[in-house]
């Protein structure tokens, strides 16, 4: 009885907690952030995500574990697509526990991939009872209805701080700050419209890092393992230098059984072609026997010119650029799959990814700065050289279009792996155009278009 009349306290005590923590939240996306993710400390899940309906799949405002989500990136509009969805089903307005079953088409097939087995639609009501967001819960283990139950006193307090952080209360005097701002606003646009035909040079920000200008890549020659490594990552090699070696266990196994298959083929022919002298029919089957000697022999040459390859050396000159031995040594490789890389010290260029979001028109030839992360009190001089067709994941996990660009001059303080951010100068376009686009990026990515 003790022991849960204690648990029961402190339920209580924690649901006290998050609703005094909500009232407190300044902004909306200090709510959000307390929503996805203190909400933990009340009842524990794995991944949380709040939804606010709108436009055509609505709009992920926060996803637990991250401080400002992508909604370009792969799981924010898995996100989208899952709630749109669930939103249209029957009972969207309760909380109601629901798995894969109860969706269809791609978000089903994705739902592995992204969510734990159970979920939970968790919907904000505002006072005239419409769902004004959704928290959408999900983990491993089954919701109860005793969860639900807890999850009810919630909903109501986290409704009423979300409707007062997002759409704002009125109060005495708000009518007249609304009416200075609105003559502020349209002051605004008319200094916005007057300067709209002033043409200015745009510019977008990216991430960049040397890299080599044109690399020599070392694959591996066949199927195998990788047995030794014989130098060491960024260490300066000759042509012709050993780099790694392969494991020639499994290579002496296949030479072994290709010379028995010869021995085997030629055995065959030798008998057949002894009776072939009495036998028609042993005479026609000499051409067939003689192919798959041949065949068997051609085999083991393979085999055998294969030992001739397990010394991989260096096509030229340069730096070996790898991860560290460890990662390579017991290795099994797949022929031609890259082992490392080597580049010539002064032959760098800069490669940069460029975000969705903040991508403009660009074109070959378009100015480069390179602010280095050590020195960006120097910026450096590039000229853009190419872009991708299609954007792809960049190494912080969003999506990007990857950009090449040469450096105006050669400078020895260049070396390959400094990071930095590029800053890339495109086209001029009227001041409209540059104010007004990423407002119309976000309002494009809310109603999702």
């Amino acid at each position: 009885m003790t022991d849960g009349l204690n648990r029961q306290l402190l339920r209580l005590t924690m649901l006290l907690q998050l609703q005094e923590r909500a009232r407190r939240a300044a902004t909306a996306e200090e709510l959000a952030f307390v929503l996805v993710n203190e909400t933990h400390s009340f009842l524990p899940y794995q991944h949380c995500a709040l939804w606010e309906p709108g436009g055509r799949h609505g709009r992920i405002v926060a996803v637990s574990g991250v401080a400002v989500p992508d909604r370009n990136a792969p799981y924010p509009l898995w996100l989208q697509r899952l709630c749109a969805s669930r939103a249209k089903a029957a009972g969207a307005e309760e909380i109601v526990a629901f798995g894969v079953r109860d969706v269809t088409g791609a978000v089903a097939a994705s739902w592995k991939e992204w969510f734990p087995a159970y979920a939970l639609w968790l919907p904000l009501p505002d006072r005239r009872g419409r769902t004004c967001a959704v928290l959408v819960l999900a983990r491993a283990t089954p919701w109860s209805d005793y969860d639900r139950h807890l999850f009810a006193y919630l909903a109501g307090s986290y409704a009423q701080a979300w409707e007062l952080r997002r759409f704002g209360r009125r109060r005495p005097g708000q009518v007249g700050r609304s009416i200075r701002r609105a003559v502020a606003a349209v002051l605004l646009l008319g200094l916005v419209a007057a300067g709209g035909a002033l043409p200015v040079r745009q510019s977008t920000l990216a991430s960049a890092e040397i890299v080599s200008g044109h690399p020599a890549l070392v694959r591996a020659p066949f199927d195998g393992v990788i047995d030794e490594v014989l130098v060491e990552p960024n260490q300066p090699v000759t042509k012709g230098q050993e780099l790694f070696t392969l494991d020639k266990t499994r290579l002496l196994n296949r030479l072994e059984v290709a010379r028995k298959a010869r021995e085997v083929a030629e055995a065959e022919y030798r008998q057949t072609a002894q009776q072939a002298v009495l036998d028609p029919r042993a005479r026609a089957q000499l051409a067939t026997l003689k192919g798959r000697l041949e065949e068997a022999g051609a085999d083991l040459d393979y085999v055998e010119s294969l030992f001739g390859r397990l010394e991989v050396t260096a096509p030229r000159d340069g730096l070996a650029i790898f991860d560290a031995k460890s990662d390579w040594v017991g290795k099994p490789v797949s022929i031609g799959e890259k082992v490392m890389t080597l580049a010539q010290p002064s032959d760098v260029a800069l490669e940069m990814h460029l975000p969705v979001k903040d991508a403009i028109e660009l074109k070959p030839g378009d100015e480069v700065l390179l602010f280095l992360n050590f020195s960006p009190d120097r910026p450096v001089s590039a000229v853009l050289e190419s872009q991708s067709y299609k954007a792809s994941p960049s190494p912080e996990g969003t999506l990007a279009y990857r950009l090449k660009a040469q450096f105006a001059q050669f400078d020895p303080s260049l070396r390959i792996g400094l990071k930095g951010t590029a800053k890339i100068y495109g086209e001029k376009a009227p001041l409209a155009f540059h104010v007004l686009r990423r407002p119309i990026g976000v309002v494009r990515s809310w109603l999702g278009l």
